[in-house]
């Protein structure tokens, strides 16, 4: 049976991993080196490094981060932000990334998806799907969730799978540090649409509500950040607490 994965993802913003609140309101964590490293120790499946800022000068910073993570860490390494053409996700692989989540850039010109799937293979791309529920509908937000469109975000993640993504990263920005659970609804819609993994991300604030992700969002991983950062839980509680809901996992080294 397939495997469920534990994800975490370490926002970058100068070369520091930083945490907020509905993408807003940013406090230092850490150093992104130690702590992929710390969290892999502790059996997290991946790491995900988002730059949050995604300037030219942000790109180099995160980009060395990723090569010297890449050297050190034996699990899966994604990393967005930015990212606007193929050309872009071949410098993100060349770095020492395993696959490349795009966001923004997608929605803006789809067929970079197909682009970067045909040159790099589909199991690289990961599309990025921020969703804000306005006027009962999930729409598609972008730029760190302040410009909303018309997309309908179930929609759109069958869209992306058609163009050549090979999972979705799936994120509520009502959600996002909110610690109250993910969002169901949305995650069992996007996970029963598409054939793809979907990844469920925003409003992890207990082991219980990353269990509640996988079982009935139906999401094939989740991705957990503040709790971890702030020492509430940490991935090996999290990984007992899936085992002891019968979720197979991949057990810590």
């Amino acid at each position: 049976m397939l495997k469920r994965r534990v994800i975490v993802c370490l926002d970058v913003k100068g070369g520091r991993v930083v945490k907020g609140t509905n993408f807003v309101g940013l406090r230092d964590v850490g150093d992104p080196v130690a702590l992929a490293e710390r969290y892999e120790a502790e059996g997290a499946d991946e790491i995900v490094f988002l730059d949050i800022s995604a300037s030219a000068e942000e790109r180099g910073t995160l980009l060395d981060v990723a090569r010297r993570t890449a050297e050190r860490l034996f699990i899966p390494l994604t990393i967005g932000g930015g990212v606007r053409s193929a050309d872009d996700v071949g410098t993100v692989l060349r770095s020492g990334a395993d696959k490349v989540s795009i966001n923004s850039a997608a929605v803006a010109r789809p067929s970079v998806l197909t682009e970067s799937a045909e040159r790099f293979g589909r199991q690289c791309v990961v599309a990025s799907i921020d969703a804000k529920k306005i006027d009962g509908i999930w729409r598609v937000v972008t730029h760190g969730g302040r410009t909303p469109t018309e997309l309908n975000a179930v929609d759109w993640a069958k869209e992306c799978v058609r163009l050549g993504a090979g999972e979705i990263l799936l994120t509520s920005i009502d959600r996002d540090g909110a610690r109250i659970g993910y969002e169901l609804e949305l995650t069992r819609a996007v996970a029963e649409a598409v054939s793809v993994p979907v990844i469920a991300s925003g409003g992890a604030g207990t082991v219980a509500h990353v269990v509640d992700a996988i079982v009935d969002g139906r999401a094939d991983a989740a991705l957990v950040a503040g709790i971890l950062h702030d020492g509430v839980t940490t991935v090996r509680e999290i990984k007992a607490a899936m085992a002891a809901a019968s979720i197979p996992i991949r057990e810590a080294a």
